[in-house]
This record gives structure tokens, C-alpha cells and sequence, in this order.
């Protein structure tokens, strides 16, 4: 399927798209920004399209009504990297701009959870390896960030302290796993 919608995007005359979005907006939508920040600029482009009809297995996809390639160019200095990461969607073709905003959305869910884990409970030290010991250990981890971040009572604190007193307090250990 990546390789489908790969030459999909391959196929498409994105620069023209890019450049003139109004004469072929029925077929494709387009949108572009561009960042800096801590001395790097990234630019994203985004094309997107409601065009499924050749892809064969799209009956097996309930809800999908688009593909979208989302080409992410980093520079920093001189060097410059170019990313390029194709979706199935079930978004309108023709809105880019919301296409893009879903998937930056989804990706900084993404890097707020792991980023939150590796804080929080050390995520990234943790050295079980052996049968289904790191699974484990991952599902504990999200189970207990999920409970310390529905505990209301301290609302001052971050996860890191509301784990800490969790591990203090037998009342509010208690109180985080509603018993």
C-alpha cells in the first residue's frame, strides 16, 4: 500500500499544485508553512487528495476518502534533510491545511506521551530486555500516567510530583487509584 500511494504522490505534478492551487483545487489541495526556531527553518508542504478511485483495496478501508504526503525539509546551517511521509485518511481531499494540522497534531501527542514517560518514569533507563518484561513494564508506566494525570487533588504538582507523593503518601497513593 506505501508503495501505491507513494507513486500516487510520484505521479502528481506537486509543484505546479503548489504553485497554482486554484487550477487544479478540485483534484488536490495544497498548503505549505514554514517555522524557525532555535536556529533551524522547516518547511512543510502537504498535498492531499480525494482521487482513491485506482486503488484497488480501498473497499477494505471503511472511511477512507483521501491519501496525503507530507514533505517536511529541515535546515539547520548549511545542511539540509528532507523528509517525505504518505497517509490514508479519511479527511476530505481538498483541505490541506487541516490535513497538515492533524498530522503535526498526532505526531506532538506522540512526542508529548514519550517525552512525559522518559521525564517522568525514566523511560528510556530502563533496561528490561528479557520475554515480556518491557511490555509489561510499558503498560504499567501508561496506566500509571493515565491515573496520576486524572488525580485532580494536586493540581500544582506534575506528573513526576504526583508520583513521588504517590510513593510518600499512602493516602494519596490510595486516592490516585480511586480506592
Amino acid at each position: 500500500m506505501y508503495d501505491e500511494v507513494k507513486r500516487c504522490f510520484d505521479s502528481m505534478p506537486l509543484e505546479k499544485i503548489a504553485d497554482e492551487p486554484t487550477a487544479t483545487e478540485t483534484m488536490y489541495g495544497f498548503h505549505q508553512t514554514v517555522d524557525g526556531d532555535h536556529g533551524r527553518v522547516e518547511t512543510r508542504r502537504c498535498w492531499c487528495t480525494s482521487e482513491i478511485d485506482w486503488f484497488e483495496d480501498r473497499d477494505q478501508w471503511k472511511g477512507l476518502a483521501s491519501f496525503g504526503m507530507v514533505e517536511a525539509k529541515r535546515e539547520i546551517g548549511d545542511e539540509i534533510a528532507i523528509e517525505r511521509r504518505y497517509f490514508i485518511s479519511s479527511l476530505p481531499g481538498d483541505d490541506a491545511k487541516r490535513f497538515l494540522q492533524v498530522t503535526r497534531d498526532h505526531w506532538g501527542v506522540e512526542n508529548s506521551l514519550h517525552w512525559t514517560l522518559d521525564v517522568a518514569f525514566r523511560e528510556d533507563e530502563s533496561r528490561a530486555r528479557t520475554k515480556n518484561g518491557a511490555e509489561n513494564l510499558a503498560a504499567l508506566r501508561r496506566l500509571a500516567l493515565n491515573l496520576l494525570k486524572h488525580e485532580s487533588s494536586q493540581k500544582k504538582l506534575g506528573i513526576r510530583g504526583k508520583r513521588l507523593m504517590a510513593s510518600w503518601n499512602d493516602d494519596y497513593l490510595r486516592s490516585v487509584l480511586g480506592i
